[in-house]
């Protein structure tokens, strides 16, 4: 016999997660934390008994039995109307009856984002509302443009939440008042937090070129997990927001210390969409404070980048910055996209 592994693998991540791509992302992590990937399996694969117990005692814990019904505690909704008032009262709409504890967004820069901030903070006064403008808007399964999307969660999952604002990251940002504030919110330091139990949100103005010196800084202050991401703005480079509770800010990011509810966990996923080529580029000269990459390889960086990718001309590179961008490659698998932003002479 062959196969098995493969088909119960399969079995189980469609039971788990009824076509939720998250889900089915989660799914795919915890097989790998029990040492079993999915792609080292097809149908013609051997019906290793111990692989096939471990999945089945894995299949029990996440499918078997069936869990009782519970409330709906996260809801993904979003809007394509391009009036900010008729794109908030759509959203209004579609969590009508949800018990909205806080309300995360990422809206398109077609919208005004100082509108949609207080728009969407005076909708749901009750909630703790924020979010950033974006490059293209994902929502479950739809790949947008020009919509908002928004998810709201209730306080079977959030306890509670702070929100501190970070100004002026082009000055070289110090974050020590908002973890101060942090401390005396919830009256323990942020270094004795519990990662169980808390978790951080980071959201940061896309063109600030601080995001490294931010993440650095955080990390000095607390051992608890901190994800987001920066606003973009359609791939313009030209200006970027974040928004809190009504307000909407650049030259900013937005820290949010939630506390989760005792019966709540969560993973953390990281998803890309790009394919690692064979190509290898390293960066032997960079200029870090501005994100300006001088050589490849030890040659001018955009005419490694152009012998990477076969082209003709230097000229026409800037053409493939959004398809074919660069990524910096962790033990062979994880991949952090870095998009090029303009070709400056050799660089």
């Amino acid at each position: 016999m062959a196969g098995k592994i493969r088909q119960i693998m399969e079995t189980i991540i469609q039971e788990r997660s009824m076509d939720n791509p998250a889900i089915a992302e989660m799914t795919k992590a915890k097989f790998i934390l029990k040492g079993i990937r999915l792609e080292h399996y097809d149908q013609n694969s051997e019906d290793d008994p111990a692989v096939i117990e471990k999945l089945l005692q894995l299949k029990g814990q996440l499918i078997d039995p069936a869990p009782a019904p519970r409330s709906e505690n996260i809801r993904s909704v979003y809007s394509t109307l391009l009036n900010e008032q008729e794109a908030v009262r759509d959203l209004k709409k579609q969590l009508q009856g949800f018990e909205t504890k806080l309300l995360v967004f990422f809206a398109s820069p077609a919208y005004d984002l100082t509108r949609v901030s207080f728009l969407l903070k005076a909708t749901f006064p009750e909630s703790m509302t924020f979010g950033c403008s974006t490059a293209g808007e994902i929502a479950t399964g739809k790949m947008l443009n020009q919509s908002i999307v928004a998810m709201a969660f209730n306080s079977n999952l959030i306890s509670d939440a702070k929100i501190e604002i970070i100004h002026d990251l082009s000055n070289r940002p110090s974050i020590d008042q908002a973890f101060d504030s942090f401390e005396r919110y919830y009256k323990i330091s942020p270094g004795k937090l519990d990662p169980a139990r808390y978790l951080g949100l980071v959201l940061i103005d896309g063109m600030s070129l601080q995001h490294e010196v931010l993440m650095d800084q955080i990390g000095n202050h607390s051992n608890i997990y901190f994800v987001g991401g920066a606003a973009g703005d359609d791939g313009r480079y030209e200006r970027t927001f974040v928004c809190a509770n009504g307000q909407a800010y650049s030259d900013a990011a937005i820290l949010i210390l939630l506390k989760l509810h005792d019966r709540a966990s969560f993973d953390i996923i990281k998803t890309q969409s790009f394919c690692k080529m064979d190509q290898i580029l390293v960066a032997n000269k960079v200029h870090a404070a501005t994100r300006e990459v001088i050589e490849f390889n030890h040659q001018p960086a955009i005419s490694a980048y152009v012998a990477a990718l076969g082209l003709e001309s230097e000229d026409t590179a800037p053409d493939y910055f959004m398809t074919h961008p660069l990524g910096l490659v962790i033990e062979d698998e994880d991949i952090f996209v870095r998009s090029p932003l303009q070709r400056r002479g050799t660089i």
